[in-house]
């Protein structure tokens, strides 16, 4: 106690600011704690692989063994943080150059990507699907997949990469970002990072999976009172919903999405959907005026993320949105565009003001015989005409478009 007296503010200041970097690394140290070992494997596993890359140079040019090419580290008796990690695991990062690559093309920092996955857990969003995760500040989606879609990546990856060198990471196509396999207890889990197609800040009030089908393809009644149901091509159709937005802005959708249409008739990919949340900016201005009324616990709030800058990722500028709340607060309805790549504003005198975000998901189902047979049954069940979503990649391609192309106003 005497000592800490004698100590004047100079001395107390001194080792603060100096510590303040070395305050971030250690509660990186302690920060692998998730309420499920694999997620905190995987923290760890991130935050150690980016590490070790840090440490490699950047290739001049990525080689054919570099899309075969995987990095694997196997832990015993694990007894430092075993408070959060298990004593014995298994961490398999998958392509790691190429990942690295990717994530550079379309504009992700490895320390950010680093810090958005390992600076808190990544936690199950409301009304998403089962294995889905959603990083801490909400830039990135961890997805739980099967050793089928670890293989069908390894697939399609030399020419998914090409597409992306291609059209200079402009794309409606999920942004594949890295592909790790975590084993805990003898139990290999796979897991794919791609960044999120809707929002870190802005809600989505409605969103609809459209495969351009109208065979089966309406939301189920169970599916209709979810907090945020995905509606389905019929449903779509029903609410008479449309898509507003300028006539160049649909130009650029459709010329990208055509783009990436071909790429997947090229690779025989089919049963891939448009995914299009709809952001209403009045409904959002009428919940964040409520939101505001009550001056007591505003904490729930944040947690729907009606009002996410209110600290529900913290203030400091780590993450890949992490800077955007240091310098410059976004009104209603506004968005980064280098954050959230598949944002698009309706266009001035739309019927509603509204932000859609719009890409294609499932893109790993190739045209197998599996898909095969679903087709000779529907073909026997529907007749030949109908329109069902089990048909040809160039079959396919051609309906969705054509139906995607209808969904502006």
């Amino acid at each position: 106690m005497a000592s800490h007296s004698n100590s004047g503010p100079l001395v107390m200041l001194a080792p603060k600011t100096k510590t303040k970097k070395k305050h971030f690394v250690q509660q990186k140290v302690k920060v692998f704690r998730a309420n499920d070992p694999v997620l905190s494997v995987f923290m760890w596993g991130v935050n150690h692989s980016i590490n070790d890359l840090n440490q490699v140079p950047v290739p001049v040019m990525l080689l054919p063994d570099d899309f075969k090419a995987n990095i694997k580290i196997k832990v015993n008796n694990h007894l430092f943080n075993k408070e959060n990690l298990p004593g014995h695991f298994k961490f398999k990062e998958y392509c790691p150059q190429v990942f690295r690559n990717l994530r550079e093309r379309f504009g992700i920092e490895d320390l950010d990507y680093q810090a958005s996955l390992t600076r808190s857990q990544p936690a199950k969003g409301e009304g998403q699907s089962e294995g889905l995760f959603t990083s801490y500040d909400r830039t990135l989606v961890v997805k739980l997949i099967s050793s089928e879609d670890v293989a069908d990546m390894h697939n399609i990856l030399s020419e998914y990469h090409q597409h992306i060198v291609k059209c200079h990471g402009s794309t409606l196509l999920p942004q594949f970002l890295g592909m790790y396999r975590v084993t805990v207890e003898n139990e290999p889990n796979y897991l794919i990072v791609m960044r999120n197609m809707f929002s870190h800040r802005l809600v989505v009030h409605r969103k609809y999976d459209l495969k351009g089908s109208l065979v089966s393809r309406e939301a189920s009644d169970k599916e209709k009172v979810k907090e945020l149901p995905t509606f389905k091509d019929v449903d779509f159709r029903n609410n008479m919903q449309k898509v507003y937005v300028t006539e160049e802005q649909k130009e650029k959708i459709m010329e990208k999405l055509n783009r990436d249409v071909e790429f997947l008739v090229k690779l025989k990919i089919m049963d891939y959907s448009l995914l299009l949340g709809i952001h209403d900016v009045g409904r959002a201005e009428r919940e964040e005026e409520e939101a505001e009324e009550p001056s007591c616990e505003d904490e729930g709030d944040a947690e729907n993320g009606l009002n996410p800058q209110a600290g529900s990722f913290g203030t400091s500028p780590e993450g890949i949105a992490g800077y955007m709340n240091s310098f410059k607060p976004l009104g209603p309805g506004e968005f980064d565009p280098y954050v959230d790549v598949y944002a698009v504003k309706s266009a001035p005198g739309a019927p509603q003001r509204e932000v859609y975000f719009m890409g294609l998901i499932d893109v790993l189902t190739q045209y197998d015989t599996k898909k095969k047979a679903a087709h000779a049954a529907k073909t026997v069940k529907h007749g030949a005409g109908a329109e069902i979503s089990t048909v040809h990649p160039e079959q396919y391609a051609k309906r969705f478009r054509d139906f995607i192309s209808n969904i502006f106003a």
